[in-house]
């Protein structure tokens, strides 16, 4: 098994959206999963703005 896996647990027959489960080293996460990302232009800009 690699140390990084993927347990599929349900796909949707109307979608075809996928539910599942990512196992990592550190810990597991459900996905599908909204991560947000800030951009080194938003990090500036909420400096900007306190």
């Amino acid at each position: 098994m690699s140390a990084v896996y993927y347990e599929h647990i349900k796909t949707c027959k109307q979608s075809g959206a996928r539910l599942g489960k990512v196992h990592t080293p550190h810990g597991s996460f459900d996905t599908p999963m909204f991560m947000p990302v800030g951009t080194l232009a938003t990090v500036k800009m909420m400096s900007l703005m306190n």
